[in-house]
């Protein structure tokens, strides 16, 4: 059995070192045709011999058969290979991995055809070369195996060393060629089928080969030495003549270069001063627009101005200032009631405010005609107002009460209202004097005012008088003053 797996050992690497030196010859372009047809025949036997080893051989152990086995490189098939893979030493090994020679020596003697001499050959275009490549997939290990049928652990360690070993074999195979190993017999058929298609390519090219060295003895390579010393001396003037103009024109691209440098130093001068134009310009603009933004938050500022200003120019300060109306039974002046009724006791407080706002506006219409009253003077201080006696100016009548039984006993009161009822009566005859046309609905005279639609006449005094009466003539001193006030508005409005 030993001497079996040797000699299955032999065979294998024999036809390895043969199929190298076939796959290397091959891309020579150069071989020898009969050791070619001696090496293909020879690797059939050797396949076959090699298979029918393989198909045999059994691994023997105690708890039963176990096959050991690789896949096929192209098809992927498992294979059953034979024991002489596992007996792989390290000299066969060197051997398998030492560079081949004989080639090499063959190429030395090659002779290198240059490409004028093949100007005059036709080339037949139904002839061509190709070289043979494995096609491994791209995703798998070339080293990848199976493990088919059962083992135990007692034969493991043997196993391990097998495959390693046969591994390396292949590793080796693979390296010395272009043809991944292992390879089944249907896969070595179609790569014996490709070498007989390379070989008569090879053949074809070196019968063209002989023809184009039959072709380059022909051609007569002698020429004439006096025309190629004519030749030579032109084509040294020629130099000469091209090495002068070579000299100008690196002269010139020198000036060139020169007058191009000085240009770009211009340009970007230019360019500086262009970009601090530009700065300078958006400088300017941005202030332009920071003008045009103030310019018309001016003119909006100025419009809202003369706005109000046309809106002022038509309000009339007096009746804006002073609001003349009337509530229920009462004259009122800027919400101030005028007046006190039994069934409507009005706060003195209220009372005393509607007087000062009655004084005021009165003295306000007077300084607006230039009107300075005879005998009494009108002093306008609020809920305390008074007036002031030009005859007796110790003498001071207030336009203000508190109530009470004294109260109505004290006459200054009365003659306080009596004499801002005249001063009313000078205002009324002052406007007469411009505008006779003017007339107040309501007459006065002497502390009274007279309902001219009735004829009835009422005292503006409190003592002696009933809260009825006394409001109503407060009611109709009101209504004059609101007509005074709106002659004053109409004859002062432009002014």
């Amino acid at each position: 059995m030993s001497n079996y797996r040797k000699k299955g050992g032999e065979n294998i690497y024999t036809a390895l070192r043969t199929k190298k030196v076939m796959t290397s010859m091959l891309f020579v372009g150069v071989i020898s045709f009969p050791i070619f047809y001696f090496v293909k025949e020879w690797l059939l036997k050797q396949k076959k011999l090699c298979w029918n080893q393989m198909a045999t051989i059994k691994v023997e152990s105690k708890s039963g058969t176990t096959h050991v086995s690789f896949v096929c490189q192209r098809c992927r098939q498992p294979l059953k290979l034979d024991h002489s893979f596992n007996t792989l030493d390290r000299q066969l090994l060197a051997e398998l991995s030492a560079p081949f020679t004989a080639v090499e020596s063959n190429e030395d003697e090659l002779d290198i055809i240059s490409k004028p001499a093949l100007d005059d050959v036709e080339v037949d275009e139904n002839y061509s070369k190709r070289d043979i490549t494995s096609t491994p997939e791209p995703d798998e290990d070339a080293g990848d195996f199976l493990l088919l049928g059962e083992t135990s652990p007692g034969n493991m360690d043997n196993l391990s060393h097998r495959i390693r070993v046969s591994s390396a074999l292949f590793d080796v195979m693979s390296e010395q060629s272009e043809i991944d190993h292992p390879l089944c017999e249907e896969c070595t058929d179609n790569l014996l089928d490709q070498l007989d298609n390379q070989l008569k390519i090879t053949e074809d090219e070196c019968k063209d080969y002989r023809e184009f060295l039959e072709n380059l003895d022909s051609i007569h390579t002698e020429e004439d030495g006096s025309n190629l010393d004519v030749e030579l001396q032109q084509l040294q003037a020629e130099e000469q003549s091209l090495r002068q103009q070579l000299q100008n024109l690196e002269t010139e691209q020198e000036h060139t270069e020169a007058l191009l440098e000085k240009e770009r130093e211009i340009s970007q001068k230019l360019q500086d001063e262009e970009d601090k134009y530009w700065k300078e310009y958006n400088e300017y603009k941005r202030q332009v627009q920071e003008l045009e933004d103030e310019q018309r938050s001016v003119d909006n500022q100025l419009k809202y101005a003369q706005t109000q200003l046309d809106k002022l120019k038509k309000t009339n300060v007096f009746n804006t200032t002073f609001h003349i109306w009337h509530s229920g039974h009462f004259g009122t002046i800027n919400n101030f009631r005028l007046g006190r009724l039994p069934s409507v006791p009005v706060d003195w407080n209220e009372i005393n405010a509607a007087w000062g706002q009655t004084v005021l506006l009165l003295n306000s219409l007077a300084k607006k005609m230039n009107l300075t009253f005879q005998r009494y003077r009108l002093v306008p201080f609020g809920n305390h107002s008074y007036i002031e006696s030009l005859s007796d100016k110790s003498k001071e009548l207030p336009l203000y009460g508190s109530g009470g039984f004294r109260f109505f006993w004290d006459t200054k009161f009365d003659q306080a209202m009596v004499a801002f009822l005249d001063c009313l009566q000078q205002f009324k005859e002052e406007v007469e004097k411009g505008d006779t046309g003017f007339c107040l609905p309501y007459k006065m005279e002497k502390g009274k005012i007279e309902d001219s639609s009735t004829g009835t006449s009422y005292s503006i005094k409190i003592q002696f008088n009933s809260e009825e009466q006394w409001t109503k003539a407060l009611k109709y001193m009101l209504t004059n003053l609101k007509w005074g006030l709106a002659w004053v508005s109409s004859q002062f409005a432009n002014k």
